[in-house]
């Protein structure tokens, strides 16, 4: 259907101006001001540095050389590690997340309600804790296998959330019509309720794999080698940095591929309801004598991914004895960590900020592209954009090379569209209407953003800012590339005594770095519920 701005001559608004705009969305002629503008295009430009580096970094010796690199027998054994261990935790994740799901929302399942919040508790405990606990407890695991099952079960909510979602919002009047048929249960969900799962699953399964290619801890306390391991390894082993961005800049094409291709699968089909209204309740199916295999299967895999970890963590807090147990050092890591995770938290806030409004505010080209290059960090893992840091600071920031500004400063790279798109949609929500009227009071640009917009939009804003803090705390490659010499987190410890085998003076530090981010996670769960 043709849009009133492009069927009227002169592309005008038909609406008067008095009228609303939809959604809390100014009209398309507005535009955001320069006390916007500037700090948005600041926090674009340090989002997309790492693909500036890259560009730089890959050819700096010419075409040829970054070629060699690529073409590398290693950089193809790297590439299809990495493809098989991300192909195997899709799929597992996949089959785990759309039962769990079906489970949950479409059955007669006992404490539905429950299971539906224990399975996604996994999302609390850092990929290289599960792949600790997993190691120490079965040494022969180390390689494929055992990273394959610590990814699995750290990730598979990514996979089981959008897709009970998209139960909840799917009105059941289409299984019903192929029950009618004589269709069974299991025809059923596979001709008419999957197919209608597909895009959420889709989007879960991207989230998935952009995990694992992603991911450091994990694989390097497993010792299985993939694009992240190697470009680490690389960066250690040689002053010549054009190896690991030549491998960084695979490793992004890589990720720009698998967005395509979820893209592609979406294909044109439509999978909205015609009817009006909400989706009706369907009528749970009874499991029968499936039900104690289906309790099993839910209890089986929380014990897995949360009760697993959370038992072998006791184990050796116990085991542990004075000589493994560092009090000095786990209290200054815990403080540095809550240090470095609310500078990053605050500075990733601060420059979510501006993007934010501008996304929600206004439209246009401007907004789109500032908007865009925020998420330009959600495509480059971390070892790549610490790797960006480096040479930053090398070339044209001498005196911040190794000093924790510099790793702040990653934070923000890494975790920038968290808070945007929390900033956005909480702007979203506050009607632009109160900005007019402000305006007309006389206030300025900055006098609105001050006392109408961020005052409305402060809730949202502040779970933002929880998220980002949770995420700052887990994360491990930028942090042990970029923090200054001396300094541990209680995540690089963590890495560091379970790469020497010292589990029982590994345990402390992920004991606490689970209690630290369970909190602001607590916070964070009664401000959304």
């Amino acid at each position: 259907m043709t849009s009133p701005e492009r069927s009227a001559p002169a592309r005008r608004d038909p609406r008067p101006a008095s009228a609303p705009a939809p959604a809390g969305r100014r009209r398309a002629g507005s535009r955001p001001g320069w006390i916007l503008i500037v700090p948005a295009v600041a926090a674009a430009l340090l989002a997309v540095l790492p693909l500036g580096y890259l560009a730089v970094r890959a050819l700096e010796h010419g075409p040829a050389y970054a070629w060699d690199v690529v073409a590398d027998d290693r950089t193809a054994e790297l590439l299809l590690r990495s493809l098989a261990l991300t192909v195997t935790v899709v799929a597992a994740c996949l089959v785990i997340g759309v039962s769990l799901a079906w489970l949950t929302v479409r059955t007669a399942l006992p404490g539905a309600r429950a299971w539906s919040v224990l399975v996604t508790l996994p999302l609390a405990v850092p990929s290289y804790v599960t792949a600790f606990a997993w190691l120490s407890a079965a040494p022969s695991l180390a390689g494929y296998t055992g990273s394959a099952l610590a990814l699995t079960l750290a990730s598979f909510p990514y996979v089981y959330l959008p897709v009970a979602a998209a139960l909840r919002g799917t009105d059941p009047g289409h299984e019903e019509v192929a029950r009618s048929l004589g269709h069974g249960p299991l025809r059923t969900f596979l001709r008419v309720t999957l197919p209608q799962l597909r895009p959420a699953a889709a989007g879960g399964g991207l989230l998935v794999a952009l995990y694992v290619l992603s991911d450091f801890g994990a694989v390097s306390l497993m010792r299985y080698d993939t694009f992240t391991l190697g470009i680490y390894t690389s960066y250690r082993a040689s002053f010549d940095r054009t190896p690991a961005a030549a491998l960084s800049a695979v490793l992004v094409v890589m990720t720009v591929a698998l967005v395509y291709a979820e893209t592609r699968t979406r294909g044109r089909a439509d999978y909205a309801r015609t009817g009006t209204g909400t989706a009706r309740r369907a009528v749970p199916a009874a499991l029968g004598r499936w039900r104690a295999v289906a309790l099993g299967w839910c209890g089986g895999l929380v014990a897995a991914a949360v009760g697993f970890p959370l038992t072998v963590l006791g184990y050796w807090l116990v085991v542990g004895t004075s000589a493994t147990w560092d009090p000095a050092g786990l209290t200054s890591a815990a403080l540095t960590t809550l240090g470095v995770a609310a500078g990053g938290a605050a500075l990733t806030t601060a420059l979510a900020l501006p993007v934010g409004v501008i996304a929600a505010r206004h439209r246009g080209r401007l907004a789109h592209l500032l908007e865009q290059a925020a998420y330009a960090g959600h495509a480059v893992p971390g070892i790549t954009v610490a790797l960006a840091m480096v040479f930053f600071a090398v070339r044209y920031a001498r005196p911040l090379y190794q000093e924790t500004p510099l790793l702040i400063c990653a934070y923000a790279v890494l975790f920038l569209p968290v808070a945007v798109a929390a900033t956005r949609a909480a702007v979203l929500q506050a009607p632009p209407v109160l900005d007019d009227v402000a305006r007309a009071l006389g206030r300025t640009p900055f006098g609105v953003l001050r006392e109408v917009t961020v005052p409305l939009a402060a809730p949202g804003i502040a779970a933002g800012a929880a998220l980002t803090f949770v995420v700052c705390m887990k994360e491990l490659p930028a942090t042990l590339l970029l923090r200054p010499t001396g300094m541990d987190t209680l995540a690089t410890r963590l890495w560091t005594e379970t790469g020497t085998g010292s589990f029982a003076a590994a345990a402390p530090y992920a004991a606490a770095l689970i209690l630290l981010a369970a909190i602001p996670s607590y916070l964070l769960g009664r401000h959304r519920s």
